[in-house]
C-alpha cells in the first residue's frame, strides 16, 4: 500500500511540474496575478500621502487599506480569470475528454491547477507584504493565525467559483470573458477602487457579504492587530461549502 501510495504521490507531483511548466509557457495569466498586485503596491506606496496615517481611517494610512485589498485581488484574478480560462482551454481542446481514458485520474488535473495557482498566490501575498513593510511601512497583520485562515477560507470560496465558471463557459473565450465580469464586480465589492471604511454604511453592508468583501474585512481586522469576528469568517465558509459542492457537482470532462 505504501509503495502505491509513493508512487501516486510522484506522479501527482509530476502533473505539478508539468503544469508549472506549461503556465510559464503560456504566462499570461500567471503572470498578471503575480506581477499586477506587486507593481499596485510599488505604485501605491510610491505615493507620499499614502504612506500618511489618516485620523479618519482609524489611525491607518491608505496603504495600510490596500495590503488586504491587494491580498483579495491576487486571489480573485487568479481564481476568476487564469484558472477558468486554463482548464476551458483544456476541454475546448479535448485534452480533458483523452486525460479520462489514461491512468491520471482527471481530478489530479484539477488538483495540480489548484496547487499551481495557490503557490503563486502564497508567492504574490508574501511579496505584497514584504515589499509592502519593508519599502513603504506598510502596516503587517498583528494576527498571524487569523491572516492565515482568512486566506484559506478566500481561496475555498473563490477557487471553486472559478472551477463554476469553467463548467458552464462554452468555450474558452466565454470563460475569459465571464471570469473578467466577475473579476471586475467582486474587485470593487473588495474596495479596491472605493475602500471598505470609506463606502456609506448601506453599501458597505452590502458588499460585506461578498466573498471578497467578507475577505477584507476579516484581513482589516488582522490589520487592527484582532482574530477577525465571526461574521466575515461564516460568509467565507458559506461561500465556499455552496461553491465547492455546486463545482463537484456542474464541473464537465468535456
Amino acid at each position: 500500500m505504501s509503495t502505491v501510495t509513493t508512487t501516486s504521490w510522484r506522479a501527482f507531483l509530476s502533473l505539478v511540474r508539468i503544469e508549472f511548466r506549461l503556465n510559464v509557457r503560456e504566462p499570461t495569466g500567471l503572470v498578471v496575478g503575480l506581477g499586477a498586485p506587486v507593481l499596485l503596491i510599488v505604485i501605491f506606496g510610491s505615493i507620499p500621502t499614502f504612506q500618511t496615517a489618516q485620523g479618519a481611517l482609524g489611525g491607518l494610512s491608505p496603504l495600510d487599506l490596500y495590503g488586504p485589498i491587494l491580498m483579495v485581488f491576487t486571489l480573485s484574478m487568479l481564481a476568476l480569470n487564469s484558472l477558468p480560462l486554463r482548464l476551458a482551454t483544456y476541454r475546448e481542446l479535448g485534452f480533458l475528454r483523452r486525460l479520462a481514458v489514461t491512468p491520471v485520474q482527471p481530478s489530479r488535473l484539477l488538483l495540480a491547477q489548484l496547487t499551481v495557482h495557490a503557490t503563486v498566490a502564497v508567492a504574490a501575498i508574501a511579496l505584497i507584504l514584504g515589499i509592502g513593510a519593508t519599502a513603504y511601512h506598510l502596516r503587517l497583520p498583528g494576527s498571524a493565525p487569523g491572516l492565515i485562515i482568512t486566506l484559506v477560507l478566500t481561496a475555498a470560496a473563490l477557487f471553486p467559483l472559478g472551477l463554476l465558471i469553467a463548467s458552464s463557459a462554452p468555450t474558452a473565450k466565454a470563460a475569459g470573458a465571464i471570469g473578467n465580469i466577475l473579476f471586475f464586480a467582486l474587485a470593487f465589492c473588495s474596495g479596491l477602487w472605493w475602500p471598505l471604511p470609506l463606502m456609506p454604511a448601506l453599501l458597505r453592508t452590502v458588499v460585506e457579504k461578498t466573498p471578497t468583501g467578507a475577505a477584507v474585512q476579516a484581513l482589516n481586522d488582522t490589520i487592527a492587530g484582532n482574530f477577525p469576528s465571526l461574521a466575515p469568517l461564516a460568509v467565507l465558509a458559506a461561500y465556499a461549502l455552496v461553491f465547492a459542492t455546486l463545482a463537484i457537482r456542474t464541473f464537465r470532462w468535456e
